[in-house]
């Protein structure tokens, strides 16, 4: 059974969160923007015996209808801010209009991917790996991915890094045979507690982890040929056991339809005879070599 890994330290508090800011539809207000431009132009152009006050007023009342306009893509938001103020997020699509007086500011809401570094850490073990990972997220809450962090991107970089090198030192490297969860055994639980850990450190930036994955999991250079070595002495002791196995079931097998059929009577010291020939045969890497018995049965 695993126990969820859960990460030390103050979660920061974040001071607002994502809400909607009203927006007007741009094309119309691009119309009027073009209507009132060219009329301010014409009663400047007329106003040659009178005051010039009204064409100007107008004319800057075209610049902040145009000022107001704001293109929204598919896969963006608009952060809205007055004076320093967050007043709400757009993201709807399109030629926007909201107050010309606030900043907007673009943040991408596409679905991301973060490939980590090839990491050299000790696993639970001590044993020094070279272990990476894929990390797919997604900005779900543009006001807290502004204000919360300086750069949401560098946010989600360090912090994978962080958890990578965090998970690797909770497990080991293999399970060498035990009930024990491992980093190359158990690939789907380990993602899983990556994506939680992960998700736990970057929600004060209003991001979400969509998935993550091992990219890259062996020893360092210093100790894989050592750790191979290692694996392939296991891999031998556990295919002998194997055969030893079969064996001995093979053995039995045979004794019984021996004794069941009363093909020969056999006292003890002939059944462990023939026992030690049978494992001999069955259990030797080369081809047994028979001697023909031309005498009795214990000559």
């Amino acid at each position: 059974m695993s126990t969820p890994i859960t990460t030390t330290g103050r979660v920061p508090v974040v001071p607002v969160s994502e809400r909607e800011q009203p927006s007007l539809a741009g094309i119309p207000m691009l119309v009027l923007g073009v209507v009132l431009l060219g009329g301010g132009i014409a009663l400047l152009t007329a106003s040659k015996s009178v005051s010039p006050a009204p064409g100007i007023i107008v004319l800057v009342a075209a610049v902040l209808a145009v000022k107001g306009l704001t293109p929204i893509s598919p896969g963006q938001a608009r952060v809205v801010a007055l004076f320093g103020r967050y007043l709400g997020t757009v993201r709807t699509t399109g030629l926007r209009w909201v107050n010309p007086f606030t900043t907007r500011q673009r943040v991408s809401t596409r679905i991301r991917n973060h490939e980590t570094q090839t990491l050299k850490v000790n696993d639970a073990d001590g044993n020094p790996i070279e272990m990476a990972a894929v990390v797919v997220w997604q900005v779900e809450d543009t006001a807290k991915s502004v204000y919360s962090v300086e750069d949401a991107r560098d946010f989600v970089t360090t912090q994978a890094e962080t958890a990578v090198r965090h998970i690797a030192g909770h497990y080991p490297y293999d399970s060498r045979g035990l009930d024990r969860i491992s980093l190359r055994d158990s690939a789907d639980e380990v993602t899983s507690q990556l994506s939680s850990e992960l998700s736990q450190r970057v929600a004060a930036a209003g991001v979400t982890i969509i998935e993550s994955r091992i990219t890259r999991l062996s020893y360092a250079t210093e100790i894989a040929q050592a750790m191979l070595r290692r694996q392939q002495a296991d891999a031998v002791v556990a295919a002998r056991e194997r055969l030893v196995e079969g064996a001995v079931g093979m053995v039995r097998t045979a004794l019984r339809q021996i004794a069941e059929e009363n093909l020969v009577d056999l006292d003890e010291e002939r059944k462990a005879t023939m026992v030690s020939n049978l494992l001999v045969v069955l259990c030797s890497d080369q081809p047994a070599s028979p001697v023909v018995n031309t005498g009795t049965l214990y000559q």
